[in-house]
């Protein structure tokens, strides 16, 4: 999973960066992409560390990109147009809006204006997303006056691209119109940017964590209000520090925990959890995968040697206490191959190769 942090100059991104990632700003190369693969939280492994002693513990990571921004000055569409390669092989993308006042800081575009900031950036991924559109089409159209295979997929194609151009062309973002499955599928090599999942982060001051701005967009997953300054202090210190540091400002939930749950939720995952003495581990999946391609997400060979999976639902095994007495119990459950994992669900793979 990988999502990159996008804004306009002055936004705050690479502060909020460091605010998700720990990583501190005097280490990061702020003319280059930065890249950190952050653990997303799950306390769920708390208990099976302290059940099972295990050897190792590995939670599930998504990778955050810090993409530098274009200066004042800089021609129009310049911000993320020297970014598209890496930014269409992401999974989401988070935009960092800026909210804060600062007389330090100077402000983009003369004036703060979150809403305005994100139309400018929404604007720049229509157009980059029309482009590659009218070139395909265009390829496309020129390939079908001649004859040669692959006809009807070249058609259907077609369609569907001309529905995807005339959605951008009424400033709409394709998330709205490509339907999951065939179309989705026909669709994934160009990286379409309006139809990644968005997550807005406004970026606020000390003085709006109380009380801070209103601010919803349709277009958006989630909104979260995080003040990145603040944010990125409390990241870096020592865990026992930082309850009272929380407090003092008011902050229930460090926003690292918060954007990555809105990004866990706007990606449509879910966790699935293997226990043993050498390893407790969180694995990611999409919702509706079935066991034997969880099964494969930790190695080819379970998947391919699949016989059953050994699950128990999470609450289940921590209401019996441990593995023996939940067996005991008949909570236990043998699993065949097309049954759909659910998130927290405790897996043992049995398998033959």
């Amino acid at each position: 999973m990988r999502v990159a942090i996008v804004g306009l100059p002055y936004s705050g991104k690479t502060t909020l960066f460091t605010a998700i990632s720990a990583v501190p700003r005097n280490h990061l190369k702020l003319a280059e992409e930065n890249l950190a693969a952050v653990k997303v939280p799950e306390p769920r492994l708390d208990w099976l560390e302290q059940a099972y002693k295990p050897k190792k513990r590995t939670e599930a990571t998504i990778d955050f990109v810090d993409l530098p921004a274009g200066g004042e000055g800089e021609a129009e569409h310049a911000g993320l147009a020297r970014h598209l390669a890496s930014l269409r092989q992401t999974d989401a993308l988070l935009a960092c809006l800026r909210a804060f006042e600062s007389a330090s800081v100077p402000v983009h575009g003369g004036s703060i204006d979150p809403r305005r900031d994100l139309k400018e950036l929404l604007d720049e991924m229509l157009l980059a997303d029309l482009v590659i559109c009218d070139n395909r089409v265009d390829k496309l159209e020129k390939a079908l006056v001649k004859p040669g295979k692959d006809r009807d997929q070249q058609r259907h194609e077609l369609d569907l691209l001309k529905r995807c151009r005339d959605q951008l062309q009424r400033e709409k973002p394709l998330r709205d119109v490509i339907q999951p499955g065939d179309e989705e599928r026909a669709v994934r090599s160009f990286g379409f940017l309006t139809q990644k999942p968005l997550i807005v982060a406004v970026n606020i001051g000390e003085d709006q964590i109380a009380r801070p701005p209103a601010f919803q967009d349709e277009h958006a997953a989630a909104v979260i209000h995080v003040c990145a300054t603040i944010e990125s202090e409390i990241i870096q210190m020592d865990r026992a520090d930082r309850p009272e540091f929380m407090q003092g400002y008011g902050i229930q939930a460090l926003a690292r925990d918060r954007i990555i749950r809105a990004c866990f939720d706007a990606l449509g995952l879910i966790t699935f959890l293997t226990a043993g003495e050498e390893e407790v581990r969180a694995w990611a999946l999409p919702r509706n995968t079935h066991a034997v391609e969880a099964a494969g997400k930790i190695h080819t060979d379970l998947a391919r040697g699949f016989i059953k999976a050994e699950t128990i639902a999470f609450s289940e095994l921590y209401a019996a206490g441990s593995m023996r007495e939940a067996k005991a119990q008949g909570k236990v459950r043998l699993e065949p191959k097309h049954y759909i994992v659910q998130d927290g669900d405790v897996i043992l793979f049995k398998f033959s190769v």
